[in-house]
């Protein structure tokens, strides 16, 4: 059996990692002509740790990584403490895995190192893909060469070529209502930050900041992601877009001094539309199928985007390991369905819990909100034990799906 997976980001090269430990001979086609970093950072928890040491991986990845140690959910203008969770080795006795915050970059890297130098091709830009009727699969490239494989998997993102083959045209994400920006900062830079090297979300009304550091040992670094959501513009065509300005700033008009701080230490990013897709019908059409944000792009107030890629990718490698590709295919969809979906809806209401506005005088329903928000953040690691403490191979032993 013969698998081209189009796309190498963390979920395409998980699956080539694991599709190669199990013996098949996979191609990954990607288009960059380089691998290089795309967004500042990754924050990785234990049910995407725990199969990537699995996969050989894990030592190189703690390296270049910084463990938090907590989590930590505060008023964005007071910085009072909310709620706080244990993380670093407290966190990793409980999941039975660590939780990683690392540059996207040498994430990527480090998986690619794994996998055989000869079947990684850079510069192929997919156009198009289509099933033949001997039970195979084409990839059409933007040079007009094809490649034939047995089964075709799109880990090609969020705006997918892959996913029009399989769900049609127009099955793609939407706009979400908010849109964020990106930075690294180091730590020295931020002296008015508290407990840096937690994970953080500093929430206040219709915006939050989400920051952690990264970096690891091996880079000796000191370097803190930050990504900071706010609430519009109504509408969003295209792409990342320049924003005014200032716009960042003004976004966090009377926030902490710690959080303007850390806004204003580099210079301005692009504006990025956050985009959620809306469940799929299909993953699957003959020998093509999807995984990752190709299918279901979640919003990221879990931090789950590349954890839900990365266990995609190990069930579909364990099933086209152990049984016939139409089997395989059939299958996956029923283990991922409707764990991913979990996964996405809990996101996007994570989002509007952070995003909360003041409560008016007389309105003791939103007080009401506010109190029931903070219980929930006092909740949290127990509330989604079962987001962290998931064993993605293991569930691929179960049959049915689990509503």
């Amino acid at each position: 059996m013969e698998i081209a997976v189009v796309g190498a980001g963390i979920g395409g090269l998980t699956l080539a990692i694991a599709l190669q430990r199990a013996g098949v001979t996979v191609d990954l086609y990607e288009r960059a002509e380089e691998l290089r970093e795309v967004g500042a950072a990754v924050a990785l928890s234990a049910n995407g740790t725990r199969e990537l040491s699995r996969l050989g991986v894990g030592e190189a990845l703690d390296a270049v990584s910084t463990q938090p140690t907590e989590l930590i959910y505060r008023d964005g203008r007071t910085a009072e403490r909310i709620a706080a969770h244990p993380g670093g080795a407290d966190y990793r006795a409980r999941f039975g895995a660590p939780y990683w915050g690392i540059h996207r970059v040498d994430l990527q890297q480090t998986l690619a190192a794994a996998v055989d130098p000869a079947r990684l091709h850079l510069g192929r830009a997919a156009t198009a893909v289509r099933n033949e009727p001997a039970g195979v699969a084409v990839v059409t490239f933007d040079d007009g060469s094809t490649v034939t494989a047995d089964v075709v998997v799109g880990a090609d993102g969020v705006h997918s070529v892959v996913r029009d083959a399989v769900a049609g045209t127009g099955q793609g994400p939407v706009y979400s209502g908010t849109s964020a920006f990106r930075g690294l900062v180091r730590r020295a830079d931020l002296p008015s930050l508290p407990d840096p090297l937690a994970i953080q979300f500093w929430t206040g009304p219709h915006a939050h900041l989400l920051h952690y550091a990264m970096g690891g040992t091996a880079r000796n670094d000191d370097t803190i992601n930050f990504f900071a959501v706010l609430c519009g513009p109504d509408a969003w065509q295209g792409g990342t877009r320049d924003a005014a300005p200032g716009e960042l700033l003004d976004g966090f008009a009377g926030w902490h001094p710690a959080v303007r701080e850390m806004l204003a230490a580099v210079p301005q990013s692009p504006r990025w539309p956050l985009l959620s897709q809306p469940p799929l019908t299909r993953w699957t059409r003959g020998r093509v199928v999807l995984l990752g944000d190709a299918c279901h792009a979640m919003l990221p107030h879990h931090g789950q985007g590349a954890n839900q890629s990365i266990e995609d990718a190990v069930v579909l490698a364990e099933l086209l390991g152990g049984t016939d590709p139409d089997t395989a295919l059939a299958t996956y969809p029923r283990r991922r369905r409707a764990r991913t979906r979990a996964v996405a809806r809990s996101a996007w209401e994570t989002g509007t819990l952070l995003h909360l506005p003041d409560p008016r005088p007389g309105h003791d329903h939103e007080l009401d909100e506010l109190k029931a928000r903070d219980a929930r953040f006092e909740n949290y690691l127990d509330a989604n034990a079962w987001v962290h403490e998931y064993t993605a191979t293991a569930a691929a032993t179960t049959t049915g799906e689990v509503a």
